[in-house]
């Protein structure tokens, strides 16, 4: 399998997130399966709510085009709050993900996307449907079919992963790697359309 370039970025604003733990332990079991993998935190690019106007100014803006366009795959780690994924990945997926002047093309196209999701209750499993189905219909993306969706049930007391949940975690990192690699060799370029 050749070295691929699959980072993990970390959607919480939150400054003791749980879903930022996730993405760091992620980071580390894709390093472990020998690729290039870096937690990219939202809390550090400053990235402005979408606007559709003002955002593509801003230096997090172009940092994170860049980030997602020159990926094998992506890992968004995020909480899920009010049944649904955070507003931030969200407003992540629609400024990198617009097309339109000077050139601006999204960044998502033909993507693996695997989510990691830090959750009160294990309730909202499917939650991340909506979100699943905007990336494929939009970009084309290939969804992980394996999610790693850890509840507040699923810590021990330490603040450590519960055995079970580690091994889904690493488990969904290893799909999400054998399918950037396996879509890497894909022969087909997709754009705009439908």
């Amino acid at each position: 399998m050749p070295v691929l370039q699959l980072p993990v970025i970390s959607c919480s604003l939150d400054p003791t997130s749980k879903s930022r733990s996730l993405a760091a332990a992620s980071s580390g079991m894709l390093r472990e399966l020998g690729h290039r993998s870096s937690v990219v935190d939202l809390a550090d690019y400053g990235l402005p709510a979408f606007d559709n106007d003002r955002i593509f100014d801003s230096d997090g803006f172009a940092a994170l085009h860049d980030v997602i366009s020159s990926a094998d795959g992506i890992v968004l780690a995020f909480p899920i709050y009010n049944w649904a994924p955070a507003a931030t990945v969200k407003s992540l997926i629609e400024a990198t993900g617009a097309t339109g002047e000077n050139g601006r093309v999204a960044a998502w196209f033909d993507k693996v996307v695997t989510f990691v999701c830090a959750a009160g209750l294990p309730h909202s499993y499917m939650a991340t449907g909506a979100l699943g189905q905007s990336l494929m219909l939009d970009f084309k993306c290939v969804i992980n079919p394996y999610t790693a969706y850890i509840s507040e049930r699923d810590w021990e007391p330490s603040q450590q992963l519960k055995i079970d949940r580690t091994t889904r975690l690493s488990k969904t990192m290893t799909v999400h790697a054998e399918l950037s690699d396996l879509l890497s060799a894909r022969g087909y370029c997709s754009g705009w359309e439908v």
